[in-house]
C-alpha cells in the first residue's frame, strides 16, 4: 500500500478577483489541461481526474512516462496537457475521452500529452506528505526532479514569490496559461477543499452578433449567438453571451426581431440540438450582420470561446467587418 487512497480528491482553488499579497504566498501559472492525481507503485500507475475518473487508458503515453520515472513509489498532483505548434490544446485532451482503443492509440502517437507536476504528495510508500506544509512539499518536489533526471513527458511547475512577476503573468502573451494560483507556503494539502486562490486570464472582444435565440418558455431574447470574421471574410461562430439583464430584454427583441435574415453566419453556424436541450432552445435566428458588442471571456479553444462570455457594452462605433479573429492573438 502507497499510504494515500487512490479516490482521494485534488485541493482545488477559490476564485478571487485579484491575487493575495504579503508574505507567505506562492505563485504558479495555471494551466489549460486536464488536473488529475497519479500514483505509482512499482510497474503499477492510475492517472485519476479531477472527478475521481480513471484516465489512464486515455493516456497511456504518460503511464508509459511514469513507469520509466527511477524512482518506484510517488504521488504527485498536476495537470495534463497536449502542446500543438507551441499552443496548449483543449480540444486535443477531450478527443482522448474516446472509447476506441485503436483511435486513442493512434492520438497517443501523433499528440503525445505530457504531465506539468506542481505538487508531491508522497515519495516513500508509508509516508505521505499530505499534512506537510506546502513549501516542504514543494522542497520534495524538487528533489524528486532532481533525482528522475531528464524525465520524458514530464515536468515541473515554475514559481515566483514576487507579486509583480505574478501580475505579469496575467497580462502576457502565453495563451497557454489560463491564470494564476496563489497558495500558502504554509498550507497543507486540503483534499476536496477549495484552500488554494486562483485570479483567471481575463481578455475581452468585439463581436458581430450572428444570430439568438429565444428564451426556452418564453417570447423574449435569451441569449446572443457570437461571431468573428476570419482572413477570406467568413463569419464563424464562436459562443454566446445570456448576461441579458430583464428589463433590456423586450426592446432587444424587438431590435434583434428587425434584423432576422439568414444566413447569419456564412462559415461555422451553431450546432443543432444536444441531448439537454429542447427543440426550441436549440433553435436560432440568423441576423443580418449589423451589431457588435464587447464581450469578456476567458479561455479560447478551437477558435470558440468555452465558456460563455459576459456582455460588457454595445459597440455601435465599431464597423462589424472590424471584428476579426486577430484578436484573439496574444
Amino acid at each position: 500500500m502507497l499510504g494515500i487512497p487512490l479516490n482521494l480528491a485534488p485541493m482545488e482553488a477559490r476564485l478571487v478577483p485579484e491575487l493575495p499579497h504579503g508574505q507567505g504566498w506562492q505563485y504558479e501559472p495555471k494551466w489549460d489541461g486536464f488536473r488529475c492525481l497519479v500514483f505509482r507503485r512499482g510497474d503499477n500507475v492510475e492517472i485519476k481526474g479531477k472527478s475521481g475518473k480513471p484516465l489512464t487508458r486515455f493516456f497511456p503515453e504518460v503511464a508509459a512516462n511514469l513507469i520509466g520515472v527511477r524512482q518506484g513509489a510517488f504521488v504527485l498532483d498536476g495537470e495534463l496537457f497536449i502542446a500543438i505548434d507551441g499552443d496548449l490544446s483543449f480540444d486535443a485532451l477531450q478527443m482522448r475521452l474516446h472509447p476506441a482503443a485503436s483511435r486513442i492509440e493512434r492520438l497517443a502517437a501523433e499528440t503525445p500529452a505530457s504531465f506539468m507536476v506542481f505538487d508531491c504528495l508522497l515519495r516513500k510508500p508509508g509516508h505521505p506528505l499530505v499534512d506537510a506544509p506546502f513549501s516542504q512539499r514543494r522542497t520534495e518536489l524538487e528533489a524528486f526532479f532532481s533525482s528522475i533526471g531528464d524525465a520524458q513527458g514530464l515536468q515541473l511547475t515554475p514559481f515566483t514569490h514576487d507579486l509583480d512577476k505574478a501580475k505579469s503573468w496575467l497580462a502576457g502573451n502565453d495563451t497557454s496559461l489560463d491564470g494564476v494560483i496563489a497558495k500558502r507556503l504554509d498550507l497543507a494539502y486540503r483534499a476536496g477543499e477549495r484552500a488554494m486562490l486562483k485570479v483567471k486570464s481575463i481578455r475581452t472582444a468585439d463581436c458581430v452578433v450572428g444570430g439568438f435565440r429565444y428564451e426556452t418558455d418564453g417570447p423574449l431574447v435569451g441569449s446572443l449567438l457570437l461571431g468573428l470574421y476570419d482572413e477570406k471574410g467568413l463569419l464563424h461562430h464562436v459562443g454566446f453571451t445570456s448576461a441579458i439583464s430583464r428589463h433590456e430584454k423586450p426592446e432587444l427583441t424587438a431590435r434583434l426581431e428587425k434584423l432576422i435574415s439568414p444566413p447569419g453566419f456564412t462559415g461555422d453556424a451553431p450546432g443543432g440540438p444536444s441531448r439537454w436541450a429542447t427543440e426550441r432552445s436549440a433553435e436560432w435566428q440568423p441576423l443580418r450582420p449589423k451589431l457588435v458588442v464587447e464581450v469578456r471571456f476567458d479561455q479560447v479553444s478551437g477558435r470558440r470561446f468555452r465558456h460563455g462570455t459576459k456582455l460588457l457594452r454595445w459597440r455601435p462605433d465599431k464597423n462589424p467587418q472590424q471584428c476579426t479573429f486577430a484578436q484573439l492573438e496574444r
